[in-house]
């Protein structure tokens, strides 16, 4: 081989390991970002269904109350209303998350409108639904908002205590205020477990995905904890103690 041409070779490897080399480290400083963003938009993704799934389901409890304490059509609707969405609007604001969930799409409103008034006009049939069927879709709305909202205060960079506080506020701020709007004792603080099973799916939700990372399992798990408290309550009549004056 001509001596000339064997240094022209030579130069031109020299320059393509020198390329991938430089291509290598800079697939390495773009990765992290890329999968951090990939994981940021599941993360949303998963909160965002959580969230419309549970939104219907209170929205439908709420109404359903609304309408049996005797309220026309606007009254069904403002409490179904405010049943779905309130809960997450305190906690997005709490978190400084504005605006809130719950006004930063349509989606949301027209969940809560949608199964409001689907309620008010199949009502009797509503009223057909086995308790305990009612009481379980009740129970999946709660776990929902529960770990909902408790990952959505982990993803923010809340602490512990405050994940399992704006987890339990989520999932019992709506049923509190309807209850004050229709003038009877808050259902979460006398009923049942139901405020409890709230935290203790939250403070589930909130230790795995601190201690582990895995978002999928930490919602599982957290869901399961609160589902599955409360389904035992309602089957038991189980409640915390109480004093008797």
């Amino acid at each position: 081989m001509p001596r000339g041409l064997g240094r022209i070779r030579h130069a031109a490897t020299l320059r393509t390991r020198r390329s991938a080399r430089r291509l290598a480290v800079l697939v390495k400083a773009i990765a992290p970002p890329l999968s951090t963003a990939h994981r940021s938009a599941v993360s949303t993704r998963l909160f965002d269904v959580l969230d419309i799934v549970a939104t219907g389901l209170f929205a439908v409890e709420g109404a359903a109350a609304a309408a049996h304490a005797g309220l026309d059509l606007l009254g069904v609707l403002v409490v179904g209303f405010i049943v779905a969405l309130a809960g997450g609007i305190l906690r997005d604001v709490l978190l400084g998350d504005a605006p809130p969930a719950a006004f930063s799409s349509r989606i949301r409103i027209i969940v809560a409108l949608g199964a409001s008034l689907v309620t008010f006009g199949l009502l009797a049939a509503i009223d057909e639904i086995p308790p305990l069927a009612l009481a379980a879709a009740d129970a999946v709305g709660l776990a929902l908002f529960a770990v909902g909202g408790a990952e959505k205060a982990s993803a923010r960079g809340a602490n512990l205590w405050v994940v399992a506080a704006l987890g339990t506020m989520t999932a019992t701020g709506g049923g509190l205020v309807r209850d004050v709007l229709l003038n009877r004792m808050p259902f979460v603080l006398s009923q049942s477990v139901y405020g409890t099973a709230a935290l203790a799916g939250a403070l589930t939700t909130g230790i795995l995905l601190r201690w582990t990372r895995a978002r999928r399992v930490a919602i599982l798990a957290g869901f399961l904890v609160a589902f599955g408290l409360r389904m035992l309550a309602v089957a038991f009549d189980w409640h915390l103690p109480r004093l008797t004056v």
